[in-house]
């Protein structure tokens, strides 16, 4: 059973002009491969994801709810000391789709590239999987495997108990109702605090903002040919969208206000932005809260008491997570029924 006051409304085909939360607000990049650490568990989190997206796309696929995989993606290297870390880590690891590829290559691209001049790391298997069609991709999973949606929002968890063993939770909704429950997952962001705490259970997590414009193109690109599903130019990532549509996110701003000057400085690409892109169109423009734990490494992937589950605190890499999280769940609920059975 599921409790999401998000179910209540059918979900956009893009994001409006406006503060979006969680999944429908991200831009969906997967930088699993062309990550800096080879150890930890960070690293481990996201081999095990990318390990898990091309049969997760494969199962969600549907005429329906079409889903798929965009590759690859390329991460322009801003200095020579960038270049000669990213030109390492491809070293480092033969067979994992990544290469590096000198200034010429990408100045073949139309349109030019931004010409930073240091080359860059491409990796084959990392890209960006489309967040809004994998929330109705899910949805439609849900609904063939049975699940019960809750259309409201869950402001109460209590303990059950029987003389002085515990037998389950109760969750209080917002419309009243209440529903008893042998196991429940936590996965409700910055909300999850506020069930923990009337639990005995602190982990506070802090807002952290991040706009996102899409820019119309006044010399629109072609078909996008050469480019790559995602790029990357000084931690900002520029996604084509459509014929002459350009996604570009996202800022890092504490807090939940938007702060104007942090979207000039993104459009600006830290001070590398290109002429054709300084000369684009503000088509649109969203942002969206991501939950950073305070003091504890994100995400939070915890068993707080028998049957009650932490997944939350994703901060960046929510959608990255994805596959490694639900297993992580399942697993944890597998293995709670086989030691009370």
């Amino acid at each position: 059973m599921l409790a999401d006051p998000s179910l209540a409304t059918p979900i956009p085909d893009t994001p409006a002009d406006r503060h979006l939360n969680g999944s429908t607000a991200s831009l969906g990049v997967l930088m699993g491969h062309a990550f800096r650490r080879s150890s930890g568990r960070a690293w481990r989190l996201r081999q095990r994801s990318m390990a898990l997206w091309p049969a997760w796309v494969e199962e969600l696929n549907r005429p329906e709810s079409p889903l798929d995989l965009e590759t690859p993606l390329i991460q322009l290297a801003g200095s020579a000391e960038e270049a000669q870390r990213l030109n390492q880590l491809a070293s480092a690891r033969p067979g994992s789709g990544l290469q590096f590829i000198d200034n010429t290559r990408l100045q073949r691209a139309d349109p030019a590239w931004p010409d930073v001049g240091h080359g860059a790391l491409l990796s084959e298997r990392d890209g960006r999987i489309e967040p809004l069609r994998l929330l109705k991709a899910l949805r439609r999973g849900l609904t063939e495997q049975n699940v019960a949606c809750l259309v409201t929002a869950v402001v109460e968890l209590q303990r059950l108990s029987s003389g002085n063993r515990q037998r389950g939770w109760r969750i209080q909704t917002t419309d009243g109702t209440s529903e008893e429950l042998d196991q429940v997952v936590i996965c409700s962001a910055l909300g999850s605090n506020e069930l923990l705490q009337n639990l005995g259970h602190r982990r506070p997590m802090e807002p952290v903002l991040g706009q996102v414009l899409e820019l119309e193109l006044n010399n629109p690109p072609g078909q996008w040919t050469e480019w790559p599903a995602v790029l990357t130019c000084g931690g900002i990532n520029l996604i084509p969208h459509g014929a002459d549509r350009l996604w570009i996110g996202a800022t890092l701003e504490p807090g939940t206000t938007a702060d104007p000057s942090a979207t000039a400085t993104m459009k600006r690409l830290n001070d590398l932005v290109p002429r054709w892109l300084e000369e684009a169109k503000l088509a649109g423009q969203w942002s969206g809260l991501r939950a950073r734990p305070i003091e504890r490494p994100a995400p939070l992937l915890e068993e707080l008491e028998p049957g009650l589950f932490l997944a939350s605190g994703h901060y960046r890499n929510g959608v990255l997570l994805t596959p490694a999280t639900a297993e992580w769940v399942s697993e944890q609920i597998d293995n709670a029924i086989f030691t009370r059975a």
